[in-house]
């Protein structure tokens, strides 16, 4: 009989968190179970509990998970890597998307589940309003980066496509990335007209 040991608590959290990134970012929130999350984590409830005093402050660390894993670690990363302009960072998203929405893991955005899921009363749904904005932060440096004028509502345009694009992709559209990013050139073009001066 091989001897066995006591995970160490970081291990324990981090497979808490494990787990709870597989199950919410697939499944969403209500659909999956404390009990589920312990048996999938291979932990007691009460480990869980030591971690994350309730499956609120999981979700909340799951979110804060995701924007490292996937705005950071995805996005931005992808957008930095794809491109030698800001204007080839910035569609370059859609390359990195196209590519993202033809994996068999594809999950959708996980900020927009929450925030449909709890709604943006909820401690969930006001942290992916947070997040949503950090993406738009990357948005925003890569037009300031090209020079492109009214870089906030550039940004939230953007984002429009995004987003758009992601929810299409969940709806079996193949060619959600490219056809945003075609519209992407478009809004790029249009912010990178001379501003009008008023008379």
């Amino acid at each position: 009989m091989s001897e066995v040991t006591a995970s160490p608590p970081s291990d324990a959290r981090s497979r808490i968190l494990t787990s709870a990134y597989e199950l919410f970012s697939r499944r969403g929130i209500r659909d999956v179970g404390v009990d589920e999350l312990v048996d999938h984590a291979n932990v007691a409830k009460a480990t869980l509990y030591h971690h994350f005093r309730t499956k609120d402050e999981l979700v909340l660390a799951f979110l804060a998970e995701r924007e490292k894993l996937w705005t950071l670690g995805f996005v931005a990363r992808e957008a930095e890597a794809r491109g030698t302009t800001a204007e080839e960072r910035l569609l370059s998203i859609f390359d990195a998307f196209d590519e993202w929405f033809g994996r068999d893991d594809f999950e959708a955005c996980s900020f927009i589940n929450v925030l449909l899921e709890l709604g943006r009363s909820h401690p969930a749904g006001v942290a992916s309003v947070d997040y949503l904005d950090h993406i738009r932060d990357i948005v925003r440096k890569l037009a300031t980066e090209a020079g492109l004028n009214d870089v906030d509502p550039f940004a939230r345009s953007f984002h429009i496509l995004m987003k758009g694009a992601i929810i299409s992709a969940a709806e079996g559209d193949k060619l959600a990335a490219l056809r945003a990013k075609e519209m992407a050139r478009s809004l790029i073009d249009r912010h990178r007209e001379p501003m009008l001066q008023s008379r």
